[in-house]
């Protein structure tokens, strides 16, 4: 898992590499979400568009944006309100 830490609270956490290896890391993902502040941004850059991952995420208290880039790597934009 890639994570990169950016200004004003942004991170950006890429897992492509880890589920196209056939590795979930799901909990690594939420761990991470835990600490993010109020108002903190995370892009999560996945192979699909992974709607149990955006619904857990959204149970956590992010809202959550998917979008498409290619055909095989959608990027989860999420903001914790």
């Amino acid at each position: 898992m890639n994570i990169t830490k950016g200004s004003n609270n942004q991170t950006v956490i890429d897992v492509r590499e880890m589920v196209n290896n056939g590795q979930h890391p799901k909990n690594e993902i939420i761990a991470h979400l835990k600490t993010v502040p109020k108002g903190g941004v995370t892009e999560i850059h996945v192979p699909h568009e992974a709607e149990p991952l955006v619904q857990l995420i959204k149970a956590q208290g992010f809202e959550v944006t998917v979008k498409k880039i290619e055909a095989d790597h959608f990027c989860l934009h999420t903001v914790k309100i």
